[in-house]
């Protein structure tokens, strides 16, 4: 149980609350004798280095005292096989609609049953890096796959003496800490592409068949953003940072998928103009009642698809997944990035990349920024209406991202809708749906669409997404009214023209918008309507349709 309560056996009866079927067969798994605890870095580096596969590269890692690892630590490669992206269609969420609570747990039970013939190892973390939001995880997973325990304790906060501490601080929270049992070797013909139950309500899960590391911190996100929804927060997939202004600061959250820029936008500076403070690019949840946010992670999980062996941004790499190693002009093992093996080849980085890393934010978001890959929209929108702001978050569009180990035949230039940049979200849409709108219109959050894909046959270049946000921050955007659509401006850039005289043009952005209502839609009725959605983000997009309309007829 959480080191914040402490319960004897007379009364732990009365915690029945805290136990499910899944939760008392994952954590009972914890305390096997087959199960070894690893409770240091270093410890965990030396298990990885030794674990099947796994490649030690002459790539030194920097800050190695800091981060706990000995002063002669490389950078460790491993590699999987066929897959190396997430797999969705391998996910259960016990309490949705359809989810047989019962047959989930009594493959859990078999699982666990033949792991116990096998050693497995043990590695516990906070997740939340303040004392607004802070609670514990704990992973176990089979010995050969030391590589991804050590990369797991490095991609979130590792239990030292001085974080518990800390920990004991924070705010108390009515819940249990998160187990999450994994084993790769896992294999059922009934599930070919692998099993991943997550039981929200107890912060219990279960992942198997799966070696990508991304199903294990995604799977930790996944209960760590539950909690947080429960208990008083906003959960979110995005980046975050602050801009200090002599006016004061402006504070930014940007939300995409893995691929739409969303790291590059988070991480980059803004010249000598401006100090910048990054919260964290991937993961951070905002307090209700404060606005304050909070990184849930230390390290950055970062495609090396952008690094090239002359990025000085691969000093901070400290271990490597699914890319390939050569030898370089003096025989020492080096990297082949660029994603040459294989798509979404990664690296887990060290926050000493960003030396402006700041764990808490005490501001209040000034703007919240939609990443999408529509073509029908140009670089920067902004949306006026804190129904409209709601309805383009819940209908974020985009294409699917190399991330995805995607099952059959998708193409994936195909837009698709995630709502709010975020597929881990195990409560009912309209929640999320309710959490943002209230940011937009208590808070008076602004909120602007960024098109980072192509528009008009154009292509968005980082260069124009930044230099457009430079001008939001300084108070120099110019925006214009976007036809007649109401609520609705867009910021003028070079090369990318906007013209409603275009019939074809036209035609293109009704489609669209048609293909957000129709997604809306679905919401009422899939799983019996579990994430129905308030009608006031319909009529948002159907006014928006009607304007549309209105400007044709006049044409």
């Amino acid at each position: 149980m959480t080191s914040k309560q402490s319960f004897s056996s007379s009364d732990i009866t009365s915690q029945s609350g805290y136990f499910s079927a899944l939760k008392a067969t994952v954590e009972t798994a914890f305390y096997g004798e087959n199960v070894k605890q690893v409770t240091t870095i270093a410890q965990a580096y030396a298990l990885a280095k030794t674990a099947p596969g796994v490649i030690i590269t002459d790539l030194p890692i920097k800050h190695t005292a800091e981060l706990g690892l000995p002063p002669d630590a490389k950078v460790l490669v491993a590699n999987d096989g066929r897959v190396v992206g997430r797999t969705a269609a391998a996910r259960q969420i016990i309490g949705q609609p359809d989810v047989d609570e019962t047959k989930l747990a009594a493959i859990a039970r078999e699982a666990v049953f033949l792991g116990s013939r096998k050693t497995f190892l043990r590695g516990d973390v906070t997740v939340g890096l303040s004392s607004d939001f802070a609670i514990k995880a704990h992973l176990m997973l089979p010995e050969a796959y030391a590589n991804n325990l050590y990369t797991y304790l490095l991609n979130f906060q590792i239990d030292t003496p001085q974080r518990n501490a800390e920990y004991e601080q924070s705010r108390p929270l009515p819940e249990d800490d998160i187990y999450l049992y994994a084993d790769p070797d896992w294999h059922d013909p009934a599930y070919p592409n692998g099993l991943a139950v997550f039981d929200p309500t107890h912060n219990a899960a279960i992942v198997l068949g799966l070696r990508y590391f991304g199903e294990l911190k995604k799977g930790t996100l996944t209960l760590a953003w539950a909690t947080a929804h429960r208990n008083g927060f906003v959960a979110c997939h995005g980046g975050m940072k602050q801009y200090t202004r002599q006016d004061g600061d402006f504070t930014m959250a940007a939300f995409g998928l893995s691929g739409s820029g969303k790291s590059t936008i988070t991480l980059a500076s803004h010249g000598d103009q401006y100090p910048v403070k990054v919260l964290h690019d991937d993961a951070f949840v905002i307090d209700r009642q404060t606005g304050a946010t909070t990184a849930l992670e230390p390290s950055y999980f970062d495609k090396t698809q952008d690094y090239p062996l002359s990025d000085p941004g691969i000093q901070y790499f400290l271990t490597v997944q699914n890319v390939g190693v050569t030898l370089d002009a003096a025989g020492k093992k080096t990297l082949v990035t660029q994603d040459i093996r294989n798509g979404n080849g990664r690296t887990v980085k060290s926050r000493y990349v960003t030396p402006n890393r700041v764990d808490h934010l005490t501001e209040s978001i000034d703007a919240i920024f939609w990443i999408m890959k529509d073509d029908t929209l140009p670089p920067v929108v902004k949306l006026e209406d804190p129904d409209l702001a709601a309805a383009f978050g819940v209908t974020l569009a985009t294409k699917r991202s190399t991330a995805e180990n995607v099952i059959g035949d998708v193409d994936r230039d195909h837009l698709v809708i995630e709502p709010f940049a975020n597929p881990f979200r195990s409560y009912p849409l309209g929640e999320d749906y309710q959490d943002f709108h209230k940011l937009f219109e208590q808070r008076q959050t602004a909120c602007y669409i960024l098109n980072t894909g192509s528009y008009n046959g154009q292509n968005v270049k980082p260069a124009d997404t930044l230099g457009a946000i430079a001008k939001i921050v300084d108070e120099t955007a110019a925006f214009k009214p976007f036809g007649l659509l109401p609520k609705m401006r867009y910021l003028p850039l070079s090369g990318f023209n906007v013209d409603f005289g275009d019939n074809d043009y036209r035609a293109r952005l009704r489609q669209r918008l048609e293909d957000r209502l129709a997604f809306i839609a679905t919401k009422d009725v899939d799983h019996d309507g579990y994430d129905r959605l308030p009608i006031d983000a319909s009529r948002a997009l159907e006014d928006v349709i009607a304007a549309l309309d209105q400007q044709a007829a006049a044409m």
